[in-house]
């Protein structure tokens, strides 16, 4: 039933699903009712590739498929040839701080980039290289040296000049020291200094946390920061699209930690920072650059904290008056996700039974009435309408299949009767938000 499908991917989508997390691979196994959705997203990333730029808001209730959501994107947008980044929001982690949180931002999403050969993070040693040996190749062409020979390091100084001269013409702010560090990082290769080419990736992925370290580890004056590190991004966009790749993905996720900053002054500059991307994106500011969010209903809507409470935000934001729910438009900017039907969580557990058998080298006898009575018995329990969320009758589901494979002789009609409902939505909206500091 599921083809192609990888053992590793098949470990990861059980043992993440049981653990109530969105598996990192694999997700493209298990998309069940998105196909719209993917539709709209594949039809923004060849916008994106012929160089424009765009930013999506992913909103829905807590457990309807936010998450699940941005990594189909990372799925659908590497096979696109796109680089791909996911981080999410923390109470240590956001747009716009005076105190280092935003370039923790920076750095998560600079730990967690990807390309199609290395789809579960850490690439950006990867792409550095490859870019660096595009450098290599074009020089040699060009002075007629051939490609063992130019790697000693007598010609150090002109591969590192042609660095230079490269990042200049494809970046802007920020651009000469980025180049400077890139050529640290070249002389590091060159001369086997594993130390040189740390620290410069330590600079580039915003790890240093004063000038003075910086200078006296690669002697750069300057570091990447709260301030900054948006032109970083922006570089190394302009970098990965040189290099041949369609555009740079951005996904940020649980943006209720944005919602939840109880300092007003500062929630709002980290709203104005979202319309700053915003604006870069659809006014042309920016190239090959796709930004997506995802937060709840409250998160977009409250008008006391939410993006609504940033005017400009809203504006912008403000849904197709003539969508409905049968009616929508996946072209605007937000994305409203709407839940699965029963229909369609039927077909997910079916899928979700066959990886688990290939996963398990089992073949537990669950058949399609025993999935439906599973449902039955799920969905007619109290507090079932109110709180069962997708996430919930999957970690039921395959908890279920776990005690079936581990204790064969089980009464599985007497597992599907013992199944509980509890409210395990976050106190997303309580008095407990987070104290600016």
């Amino acid at each position: 039933m599921i083809k192609n499908i990888k053992p590793k991917e098949a470990t990861s989508i059980i043992n993440s699903l049981i653990g109530g997390v969105v598996p990192k691979i694999g997700v493209q196994h298990i998309a069940v009712g998105r196909s719209e959705e993917i539709n709209a997203v594949l039809t923004a990333l060849d916008d994106v590739k012929n160089g424009h730029s765009m930013v999506k808001f992913w909103i829905g209730d807590f457990g309807s498929g936010k998450s699940f959501m941005l990594h189909l994107l990372n799925t659908v947008a590497l096979k696109q040839k796109f680089v791909v980044a996911n981080a999410d929001f923390t109470p240590d982690n956001r747009l716009y701080s005076n105190d280092g949180k935003a370039v923790a931002l920076y750095t998560a999403i600079m730990d967690n980039v990807s390309i199609q050969t290395k789809p579960e993070g850490g690439a950006l040693p990867t792409l550095l290289e490859k870019w660096i040996e595009q450098v290599v190749t074009k020089t040699a062409e060009e002075n007629n040296i051939s490609l063992t020979e130019i790697r000693n390091e007598n010609y150090l100084n002109m591969i590192q000049t042609n660095i230079m001269k490269t990042i200049n013409e494809i970046t802007d702010v920020g651009g000469f020291d980025f180049g400077l560090v890139v050529m640290k990082y070249y002389e590091g290769y060159i001369k086997d200094d594993e130390q040189l080419r740390r620290n410069a990736l330590k600079w580039l992925k915003g790890e240093y946390r004063t000038k003075t370290e910086a200078r006296q580890d690669l002697g750069i004056r300057e570091i990447i920061n709260d301030l900054n590190y948006y032109d970083m991004l922006k570089n190394f966009c302009k970098l990965f699209v040189s290099m041949g790749y369609s555009g740079f993905m951005v996904n940020l996720d649980e943006a209720i930690n944005l919602y939840k900053i109880s300092n007003s002054a500062i929630r709002e500059k980290n709203y104005e920072k979202i319309l700053t991307i915003y604006n870069d994106c659809f006014q042309g500011k920016v190239a090959n650059l796709f930004f997506n969010f995802a937060g709840t209903k409250e998160v977009l809507e409250n008008q006391r904290k939410g993006f609504f409470s940033y005017d400009a935000l809203k504006t912008r934001l403000v849904t197709n008056k003539y969508e409905t729910a049968e009616i929508r438009d996946f072209a605007q900017p937000v994305i409203r996700l709407l839940p699965l039907d029963h229909n369609q969580i039927f077909v997910l557990l079916k899928n979700l039974k066959a990886i688990f058998d290939y996963n398990y080298k089992t073949e537990l006898i669950i058949n399609d009435d025993d999935i439906q009575r599973f449902m039955e018995e799920l969905f007619n329990k109290p507090g079932a309408s109110e709180f069962l969320t997708p996430r919930e009758v999957i970690r039921d589901f395959l908890n279920i299949l776990n005690i079936i494979r581990q204790n064969p002789s089980v009464d599985k009609n007497k597992l599907f009767g013992e199944i509980e409902i509890s409210d395990e939505r976050p106190s997303e909206f309580s008095l407990d938000s987070i104290e600016e500091l």
